[in-house]
C-alpha cells in the first residue's frame, strides 16, 4: 500500500489527466459510495438498448450488477470523470465524438494509474464502445470469437450494464445528478466515466 501522500499526489495528477483528455472535471470518490442496482442493467434489456449484445463491454457479456458488487469489494477509491456537453450536440449526429472522447479519457485515466502502480486499476464509461470505434464492422471480434478486442486502448465497458447509478455517481462526486434529454430546455448536460483506482 502507497503512504497517503503519495497517493493523494496520484490521485491529483489523475484528475490534471483526466481534465487534459477532455473532461470539464474529474473528483475522487470512495469506492464504495458507488450505488448499483438491478433495474438499472435490465433496462439494457428491456426496454432493448440497440445495441444489446453487439459488444464485449455490454450485456450480456458483462458480470452485471453482481459481478461489478464483487469487484467493488477490493477497490477503496474511485475517480468520477465527467465531460460537460451542449445538450444539443449530445442529441446530435456529433454524439458519436462525444463518446469516444469519453472512453478514450476514462481508457487514458485508467492506463496512467497503472503506470503509477495501480495495476489493477479499470475504467468504465456511458454508452456502447460498438458504435463508437466498430461502426463500421459487422461485429464485435470478441463476440463473435473472431478475435481481441480492435481497441482496447481506447474502448471501455459500459456502466450501464453493471447497474452503476450514474446520476447517483454525479451527486456523490460534489455535482448535479440531473442529466437533460432531447425534451428538456437545458442548454447543457454532462457524459460521465468512472475508474476504480487500485
Amino acid at each position: 500500500m502507497m503512504p497517503k501522500e503519495i497517493r493523494d499526489y496520484h490521485i491529483q495528477a489523475l484528475v490534471q489527466l483526466a481534465r487534459r483528455s477532455g473532461a470539464g472535471d474529474a473528483r475522487p470518490i470512495s469506492a464504495k459510495d458507488i450505488r448499483v442496482k438491478e433495474e438499472l442493467a435490465r433496462f439494457c434489456r428491456d426496454p432493448q438498448c440497440d445495441q444489446y449484445g453487439l459488444a464485449a463491454g455490454c450485456p450480456p457479456h458483462v458480470s452485471g450488477p453482481a459481478g461489478f458488487r464483487k469487484l467493488q469489494t477490493e477497490y477503496t477509491e474511485a475517480l468520477v470523470i465527467k465531460i460537460d456537453v451542449p445538450t444539443g450536440v449530445l442529441f446530435s449526429d456529433e454524439r458519436r465524438g462525444i463518446m469516444k472522447l469519453l472512453h478514450e479519457g476514462v481508457a487514458a485515466v485508467e492506463q496512467a494509474a497503472v503506470r503509477m502502480g495501480y495495476k489493477r486499476s479499470r475504467g468504465f464509461a456511458g454508452g456502447s464502445c460498438k458504435p463508437l470505434f466498430c461502426f463500421e464492422d459487422a461485429d464485435c471480434r470478441v463476440v463473435s470469437g473472431r478475435g481481441g478486442c480492435r481497441h482496447p486502448l481506447s474502448a471501455r465497458p459500459s456502466m450501464s450494464g453493471f447497474g452503476i447509478d450514474v446520476g447517483e455517481l454525479m451527486r456523490v462526486a460534489g455535482w448535479s445528478g440531473e442529466m437533460a434529454d432531447s425534451e428538456t430546455d437545458s442548454e447543457m448536460t454532462w457524459v460521465a466515466g468512472l475508474v476504480l483506482i487500485g
